[in-house]
């Protein structure tokens, strides 16, 4: 793929590259792992004029940044923002018009949904598998006056008020009021009364991250002091169309600090833990939106993700998270609104909820438009009697290159002897995770994908997955960075964690000339990519290459850096944000501790329709039966579990 010119590398046109041939070479981010004393000292040493910067370049050596965008010629020219080839055509779908009402986008893709059927709703069956509530489930209650959203909201609160009340501190809401709660909930109840609902998502509660402005509520970006330099004035974009359903907004969730790491850590506020094993991170950045869903305590929040902040969570927390096509909803309104990476997108408990919360904030900004020419949005018909025969025609490809070493014949004392060794087999990128349990459980949905659907799984080769990385973080460093540069001055750097003030410090050391190498290397890959999707329909992989990790106690209070964890959480996402891919994580079951695994489905732009539909299909008749969480809450019935 590449040759040698004097001390530069050299590699070869997308277009001239065997794919094939590219072998997958494990990469492991090579970072300390620092907590307590040994954090703050790493943070001075680095922030120090001189030693910082040899410091900040031995880890760029090390993680081969140097060699990738200064030493290695990339013969592509940049990509400054993912351009798509025309859309392919998706069967069995229902399209939406953009510039129509939230509300009636919603009652259309109620309209994609099976048949509703409430059986026991409201009867209690101890011998029951657990089930979250879905969004249909609270608009039967309250339109049959089994309960009212202003009922609802008092449990609401009480569960809040039981959150808040841990010793250590692992808030879910940072920014909440219960009287606008109460404000909200009593405007749906009298809706109902009269009879005039908006929509399926009036009265329902939907919290927001807290980088998504949600007025009255400030937008702090899990700081301690953003929200003095900005003020909110009124709702983001996607947030306003939730309001105009008659959704109930529930406050500002917690989050990784500026959305910064992958963990959830933040020393500012406490660490929301998960609420499958309280020991153990949610994962982020979107933290506080996954196990606030997770807990039963909202329908769906709403997360960014810009390096997999939504899907990763998600996975941890056992909940569906849905990474759009980059452009499809619009970006204002947010701390960060003008990147190439990010998108705001839905975290519900369930993949219809995910179909309907997304209906209601899609669309693009009129700049978007002009410039990606996006196509009309679709959603899968589930209604139809074709819906699982478009599932079976879906063509999944999985990355899984395997190596066998088999010897079967030696000489030894002069004579012919056969032994018959077990082949050593060498699995790569799908099974490169920490437990065999988070492939196998994939590698299980896949097949009963096959048995069950007809659905067909090819074997891939995606090349230079490093440069990927490299790519992406240079990408979103540089952006995030350029957003925040006139806000950290007058000490404000002083005030943020020490984990969010390292990755700023090696962000600061990318140059204009590395940010062009990442936009060429996005045009490479985009050019795999597209070649990929002339074969498949879908990329499927682990959601993450780790279950949900556990939180250091000396974390709790200073934070931590942990890059290797980070670079697992991240392995299989980076092309849903570098490239702009649609993507979601589905719940397809527990390891061994009853931790969640999730599974991920990339799918070609603007195909949302194809994921949500595969994803529908994983959750109604291969993903098992769900663990209740071990911190859950009832809100419908108001039953603290």
């Amino acid at each position: 793929m590449f040759w040698k010119m004097g001390k530069k590398l050299v590699k070869l046109p997308a277009t001239e590259v065997d794919m094939t041939a590219a072998k997958y070479k494990p990469q492991r981010v090579q970072a300390p792992h620092l907590t307590g004393f040994w954090l703050k000292l790493f943070v001075m040493l680095i922030e120090a004029p001189i030693i910082g910067s040899m410091i900040l370049i031995l880890l760029k050596n090390k993680n081969r940044i140097t060699e990738i965008l200064k030493n290695t010629v990339i013969p592509e020219a940049p990509m400054f923002i993912p351009e798509f080839p025309p859309k392919e055509s998706e069967p069995d779908v229902f399209c939406l018009e953009e510039d129509g009402k939230p509300e009636e986008r919603v009652e259309l893709a109620l309209q994609c949904l099976p048949d509703y059927n409430p059986g026991c709703i409201w009867i209690s069956d101890p011998t029951a598998p657990f089930r979250y509530w879905k969004i249909r489930d609270y608009a039967y209650a309250y339109k049959s006056k089994l309960t009212t959203p202003s009922q609802v909201a008092e449990h609401f609160i009480s569960a809040i008020e039981e959150s808040n009340n841990k010793n250590p501190l692992a808030p879910l809401l940072i920014s909440y009021d219960p009287d606008e709660v109460r404000r909200q909930a009593d405007a749906s109840t009298q809706r109902f009364k009269e009879g005039s609902e908006l929509s399926i998502l009036d009265g329902i509660f939907i919290a927001v991250k807290d980088d998504i402005d949600c007025y009255p509520y400030p937008s702090k970006g899990g700081t301690t002091w953003f929200h003095e330099l900005r003020e909110v004035k009124k709702d983001a974009v996607c947030v306003s169309r939730l309001r105009c359903c008659g959704a109930v907004l529930v406050g500002k969730t917690n989050m990784h600090e500026l959305a910064l790491g992958t963990t959830g850590n933040n020393a500012n506020f406490g660490t929301t833990t998960n609420p499958h094993a309280p020991d153990r991170y949610t994962g982020g950045s979107s933290s506080g939106s996954a196990a606030i869903v997770a807990s039963g305590l909202c329908s769906a929040a709403l997360g960014t993700d810009g390096g997999g902040s939504v899907r990763i969570p998600s996975s941890l927390c056992g909940v569906v998270g849905l990474k759009t096509t980059y452009g499809r909803t619009d970006m204002k309104g947010l701390l960060y609104h003008s990147g190439t990476v990010a998108i705001v997108g839905p975290i519900t408990a369930t993949v219809e909820d995910a179909i309907l919360v997304y209906a209601a904030i899609l669309g693009s900004s009129p700049a978007e438009r002009v410039s990606l020419k996006p196509p009309l949005p679709c959603l899968p018909n589930l209604s139809s009697c074709g819906s699982w025969c478009s599932t079976g025609s879906l063509r999944l490809g999985k990355y899984t290159e395997v190596i066998a070493f088999l010897v079967e014949k030696c000489l030894k004392c002069n004579f012919l002897v056969t032994i018959k060794l077990s082949l050593d087999f060498l699995l790569q990128w799908f099974n490169d995770v920490f437990s065999t349990e988070i492939s196998d459980k994939c590698e299980d949905i896949l097949n009963q994908l096959s048995e069950k659907h007809g659905c067909k799984t090819l074997e891939i080769v995606i090349p230079e997955l490093h440069e990927m990385f490299i790519a992406h973080v240079v990408s979103i460093g540089s952006e995030a960075l350029s957003q925040l540069n006139p806000d950290l001055e007058d000490g404000k750097l002083a005030r943020l964690t020490y984990d969010s003030r390292i990755n700023l410090a090696l962000f600061q050391t990318y140059s204009a000339s590395d940010y062009v190498a990442a936009q060429c290397l996005r045009r490479r890959l985009m050019h795999f990519y597209v070649e990929i999707f002339k074969k498949v329909d879908i990329i499927v992989t682990p959601t993450t290459a780790m279950t949900a990790p556990i939180i250091s106690p000396a974390a709790l209070t200073v934070g931590e850096t942990n890059l290797r964890v980070s670079g697992s959480l991240m392995r299989f996402v980076l092309a849903g944000n570098l490239l702009g891919f649609p993507a979601i994580s589905v719940p397809v079951g527990y390891d061994k501790q009853g931790l969640p695994i999730g599974m991920q489905l990339i799918g070609r732009p603007w195909c949302e329709a194809s994921i949500l539909r595969l994803a529908a299909a994983i959750e109604e008749t291969c993903a098992g039966p769900k663990k209740m969480p071990v911190q859950f809450y009832d809100i419908l019935k108001g039953n603290l579990m």
